[in-house]
């Protein structure tokens, strides 16, 4: 394995969201952003790093047959982490203890951290590890839904996705190239977790009165919920393609793994901010294709080393691939989240949809590229590129800019929407004005027509007397003279 991520690890998006003006990539930001910043960078620093030194010692204990099984477990327990975040914090909620979930998340983390760093059996390091990537995935729900609250409707938040992921492989990197380990290892993971639950918390705090666990300004779009539920299909997807591409690298690779801590790493984390960068351009409308750019690149780069180019390729474009991918579901799905009943249960769902296609998929992936059938690869990257472009046409991740008279025709429309009704202006009329009841009902049947005020007495039941007497006292409030200025001033369709 080169590495552990990324997968062992828009017109429906852009609508109803209030862009900031910005100058130039740099970030605005506030204490709560910079809190949910370090909080994600964190969690990527932890879930790696754990990763890592777990996959490093199931292979000494068990030999490495055992590391792609034993990966799978941590996988799906951060995946029931990530998932079970939403309904536990809305219990917690509930009895007026939001910080709960992190906070029991802290020792159940550090717990199975303790295990991985120094483990005592094969069985313990795998079931301490699942329990460790439990917690961490409670902990990576709370730290995405903080940055997801934070960074709503900000221009840069696909920049801060990346900053916070290119932190995360930057501590990594230092971390593997002290290759401190032992206590020393998890005195630092276990203290960042810590940290993660101390800002996961507080930004939470501060919008809990406006980003409940239940939203109540929820977008009711059936087409909403359809564009969330394709773009977990798509993150899956690309997971898949993208571990095709590292499996392809890796066992064309002469020399075997590459190591964490060597200068691919530092360019994963410089295309993760880039990626960043670049998604947030016209207020990420290109988002969707920059990423298609990116997956259809990764296809070219499987078929051209199957075919027997040189593997260094494959890797520059895995390590390229996999900081765009990265910051892509993560921006993604924090940009939706807001918007949804629960925005707790989506803010962390790109992840989630990750590690879910690392564990159910990266074997068959690597069964097809070890079967040695240069033909069957071809045809099954091109069946996943294929499938990718479906899932970014059904997600609506490919708008462009309006051109001029598209943003005008908008305008006219958001204007017209906008603009009282006829009976809401009428109304307004009728309380500015003072008018009684029977005031109401004369001034409905003179300005409707005109028709004799003799045949208005006789369809009201009064008498004409009666009419003009409540059509005197309209005119002088509402400073008319006669019949026809009085229907000009009164709202008609």
């Amino acid at each position: 394995m080169i590495s552990p991520s990324p997968h062992s690890s828009q017109e429906g998006y852009n609508r109803g969201h209030d862009y900031c003006p910005s100058k130039g990539p740099f970030l605005n930001l506030s204490k709560p952003k910079i809190n949910a910043l370090l909080a994600l960078a964190l969690f990527t620093f932890v879930f790696l790093a754990a990763e890592f030194r777990f996959d490093i010692n199931v292979g000494l204990l068990a030999g490495a047959e055992r590391v792609v099984i034993a990966q799978g477990f941590i996988l799906g327990a951060s995946v029931i982490g990530f998932i079970g975040y939403a309904p536990l914090l809305g219990l917690a909620r509930r009895k007026s203890r939001p910080q709960a979930v992190v906070s029991a998340a802290v020792p159940i983390a550090i717990l199975g951290l303790t295990q991985i760093q120094s483990p005592t059996s094969p069985l313990a390091l795998e079931i301490l590890g699942c329990l460790a990537f439990l917690g961490l995935g409670l902990l990576g729900g709370a730290a995405h839904h903080a940055f997801a609250t934070t960074f709503q409707d900000d221009p840069k938040l696909a920049t801060g996705a990346g900053a916070a992921y290119a932190a995360g492989i930057l501590m990594q990197f230092v971390i593997n190239l002290l290759n401190c380990g032992g206590i020393a290892e998890l005195i630092v993971l276990g203290t960042a977790t810590i940290v993660i639950s101390a800002l996961s918390v507080v930004p939470q705090k501060a919008a809990e009165s406006s980003s409940p666990a239940i939203n109540p300004l929820v977008e009711p779009s059936h087409a909403l919920a359809k564009q969330a539920c394709w773009s977990i299909a798509l993150v899956m997807i690309l997971a898949c393609l993208f571990s095709t591409l590292d499996n392809v690298v890796t066992l064309s690779n002469a020399h075997g793994t590459i190591a964490v801590q060597t200068w691919p790493r530092l360019f994963l984390a410089a295309s993760g901010l880039a990626a960043g960068i670049i998604f947030d351009l016209a207020e990420r409308r290109y988002m969707g294709l920059v990423m298609l750019g990116i997956a259809v690149l990764s296809t070219i780069s499987i078929l051209a080393v199957e075919a027997g180019a040189d593997p260094n390729l494959g890797l520059v474009v895995f390590y390229l691939s996999s900081g765009f991918f990265v910051t892509f579901f993560t921006a993604t799905f924090t940009q939706l989240a807001p918007r949804m009943h629960v925005p707790a249960f989506w803010a962390g769902m790109g992840r989630a949809a990750n590690n879910v296609c690392a564990f159910t998929t990266s074997g068959v992936s690597l069964a097809l590229v070890t079967s040695g059938n240069v033909a069957l690869i071809m045809i099954g990257a091109l069946v996943l590129l294929v499938a990718a472009c479906a899932a970014f046409v059904a997600a609506g991740l490919f708008r462009l800019p309006q051109t001029e008279q598209e943003r005008e025709h908008q305008q006219l429309a958001e204007e017209a929407l906008a603009a009282p009704s006829i009976e809401e202006q009428r109304q307004v009329f009728i309380t500015d004005h003072a008018l009684t009841p029977r005031e109401v009902d004369v001034l409905m049947a003179v300005t409707q027509d005109e028709r004799p005020l003799k045949q208005v007495a006789e369809e009201l039941g009064i008498s004409m007397r009666m009419v003009q007497r409540h059509l005197s006292s309209i005119y002088q409030k509402t400073d008319t003279q006669t019949r026809a200025g009085l229907t000009k001033a009164f709202p008609s369709a």
